[in-house]
């Protein structure tokens, strides 16, 4: 018997499918717009668009410049071009840190977290602030010289110059792309086609993966263009986003939501299942070994499936190496309540870049640190706005077998803080690059730290008299196998012959634009000759160094591999 209702075609299913989703989040104004296109009329283009470029440089996470100088630094995408459409290497442009793959190759290169998502690729990022907030309908990055390296845009629903912050602030990905390699070093512009979002923004972030250039990148400037009223799509101009019907399309391609990330980490109620299938047969190590290959989203989800594999998900032999890095955009104090069960055994964690603008507070830190601190060897904070001294305080509490921590670009730890850190003897690695650690604390460090291996002091400015730093280091710290002092302003040939003397097992100096040293007092013939085991040196723009400090590298330095004396 045919049935009573009028038969729904596929087509109209597959469009009220899409109203319906679309209208979970919209506001009246959104409605009446739904409504307009419900009617099949075509809506007016009654929106200007606008073009601004950025109008402040807000966050980086490194950049090959000085910290008290513009050029090659983040802050020249400040504003209007200066070079584009020209090609070449300038320095009023900006400049990440690296390119290619000889970073992960030399004696400092960290081994890297498993489980990391195969669509994160991001090694360094930049946000940038613009006058007016826009819905983006196109973002153009001006690349003077070795194009190629961006590789996610991102756009953000907190305006930085509003005077009362959003309770969540939220963060969309408008284009994501692997690495890809590009030929010629030549000036473009580049234009990525991106995503419509549904909130205005005027702070955009770009992620860079520099691993495929064969020499730095560098940006001139960023145009976005947008409107002010959020554009009304007709149903003849592509309205429906087939993304649409998926709800969970954009989480599992960039990382989960935030709500539904922080759900997925909290299940505690399961249906009874009568079987786990052929699951009951394999032994419990098995299963752990197979689900060691899955991300932490996939972790959550799968957890949720049956109680055998909740158990095995939640598991803390599951979580002992954790990076959640890859999902800075979605991790917050909840976040970190909810995996402090399964965290209980962690031996290395990444938070870096995660929780900013207020989504990690100092007190949802250091109670996790409180629960999962007592295992950790490793932690990674790179750019984490949000510590202070409490956090250090708490992690050199809580952290009693901590041997690498990593607070690279950290700028807004108060210099006093680092003296924290001198009460974890058992530092093997301390990356402090750009950040206000001071002399009498980093003194005090070196001093009750003797185990380093690897120590970054990279563009740390507030230091006074490095000399009187590679004197203790050459005192105490016998075991520095790589020591980063790129752009100290201070170090002498002193400093050099004490540093020579005292680390002998060095395998890797960095001292690039070290102004201060001069060839003709010796300094490097004496670095050739008293460490035979270099593998990597950098001397880059110094002007001084000459015909017989490379032939004395030749002679002595047979394991080199790196040699940087570019200028």
């Amino acid at each position: 018997m045919p049935p009573v209702f009028p038969m729904l075609t596929v087509l109209s299913m597959f469009y009220y499918m899409c109203l319906r989703r679309r209208a979970r989040t919209a506001t009246r104004g959104e409605m009446n717009s739904r409504r307009a296109i419900e009617s099949n009329t075509r809506a007016l283009p009654i929106n200007v668009e606008i073009v601004q470029y950025a109008k402040e440089v807000l966050d980086f996470s490194s950049h090959y410049g000085s910290e008290n100088s513009m050029s090659y630094t983040m802050w020249n995408l400040a504003g209007i071009p200066n070079v584009y459409p020209s090609s070449g290497d300038f320095t009023q442009t900006a400049v990440f840190r690296t390119y290619g793959t000889w970073w992960d190759h030399c004696p400092s290169a960290r081994l890297p977290f498993k489980r990391t998502p195969t669509t994160f690729c991001s090694q360094d990022y930049v946000e940038l602030a613009f006058e007016e907030p826009v819905y983006p309908t196109a973002v153009h990055i001006l690349e003077t010289y070795h194009p190629g390296a961006v590789v996610r845009i991102l756009a953000c629903s907190a305006n930085p110059y509003s005077q009362n912050p959003p309770a969540e602030v939220r963060w969309e990905v408008l284009w994501s792309e692997a690495p890809t390699k590009v030929n010629g070093p030549q000036a473009r512009q580049f234009t990525p086609s991106i995503k419509q979002i549904n909130f205005p923004t005027n702070l955009i972030r770009l992620e860079v993966n520099s691993s495929l250039l064969d020499y730095y990148t560098e940006l001139d400037a960023v145009v976005l263009h947008g409107v002010k009223e959020r554009p009304v799509l007709s149903l003849k101009a592509s309205m429906i986003d087939m993304n649409d019907i998926d709800e969970d399309e954009d989480e599992e391609k960039y990382g989960c939501g935030m709500d539904t990330l922080n759900k997925q980490f909290n299940i505690v109620a399961l249906r009874e299942w009568p079987s786990n299938g052929y699951f009951d047969k394999l032994p419990y190590e098995l299963i752990q070994l197979i689900l060691s290959h899955l991300t932490v989203p996939d972790l959550c989800r799968l957890a949720q499936t049956c109680k055998l594999l909740y158990q095995h998900c939640c598991d803390p032999l599951q979580y002992i190496h954790l990076s959640l890095q890859p999902y800075w955009a979605r991790i917050n104090d909840t976040s970190l309540e909810h995996l402090q069960s399964r965290c209980t055994l962690i031996q290395w964690l990444n938070l870096s870049w995660t929780g900013n603008r207020g989504a990690i507070s100092v007190s949802g830190f250091s109670r996790f640190l409180k629960v999962c601190g007592s295992e950790l060897v490793r932690l990674e904070l790179s750019c984490g706005h949000f510590l202070n001294e409490t956090c250090l305080e708490v992690i050199t509490e809580m952290c009693p077998n901590l041997q690498e921590l990593n607070l690279s670009s950290c700028d807004k730890i108060p210099p006093q803080a680092f003296n924290h850190i001198a009460k974890v003897g058992s530092l093997k690695r301390l990356v402090l690059y750009r950040t206000k650690v001071e002399q009498t604390a980093l003194l005090s460090i070196l001093n009750f730290c003797s185990e380093l291996q690897h120590l970054s002091l990279g563009s740390c400015v507030m230091i006074e008299d490095y000399d009187l730093i590679a004197s203790m280091m050459g005192a105490k710290c016998k075991k520095l196998r790589s020591l980063d002092l790129w752009r100290c302003k201070n170090i002498t040939e002193n400093g050099i012959a004490e540093l020579a003397s005292g680390c002998q097992l060095l395998e890797e100096l960095d001292l690039g634009w070290c102004p201060t040293l001069q060839s003709s007092t010796g300094c490097f013939t004496n670095l050739a000759r008293k460490l035979p085991n270099l593998q990597k040196l950098f001397l880059t723009a110094n002007r001084s160094v000459c015909d017989t400090d490379i032939e004395e590298l030749a002679a002595n330095c047979t394991h080199l591999r790196q040699l940087d004396i570019l200028g």
